[in-house]
C-alpha cells in the first residue's frame, strides 16, 4: 500500500507543472567613500516578482540589507533608510546586476 502512494505521488509529480527558478548568487567589491565594500547579491522570485536581495557591511561591521527591483529597465533600491553610501551608488549596482545577468543568459 505504501508503495501505491508513493508511485501516485511520483506520477502527480511528474505530470504537474513545476517552475524552475535559476538560482543566482554572485558578489562584487565597489569602492565607496575611499573604501572598497563587498556586496553580495541574490537573486529571489517571490510571487512572479524579480528580487535582488543585496546585502554589505559598514565601517561597524554591520550588516545592511536591502532589495532592488528592476523598475523601468533599471534595478532600483526598494525604499528604506539607507546611508547615502549606498543610495548614490545605486546606478552603480544596477550596472553590476546588468552585467552579471548578461553573463550567464
Amino acid at each position: 500500500m505504501e508503495a501505491y502512494k508513493l508511485l501516485t505521488e511520483m506520477r502527480f509529480l511528474k505530470n504537474s507543472q513545476i517552475s524552475t527558478f535559476k538560482n543566482i548568487q554572485f558578489s562584487r567589491l565597489v569602492k565607496t567613500e575611499g573604501r572598497l565594500r563587498e556586496f553580495n547579491f541574490r537573486k529571489s522570485n517571490p510571487n512572479g516578482t524579480t528580487l535582488f536581495f543585496v546585502d554589505v557591511t559598514d565601517d561597524r561591521s554591520n550588516r545592511i540589507l536591502f532589495q532592488m527591483q528592476k523598475n523601468n529597465e533599471a534595478w532600483k533600491i526598494q525604499p528604506q533608510l539607507l546611508p547615502d553610501w549606498i543610495l548614490k551608488n545605486e546606478n552603480k549596482l544596477h550596472e553590476l546586476i546588468e552585467d552579471e545577468l548578461k553573463y550567464i543568459s
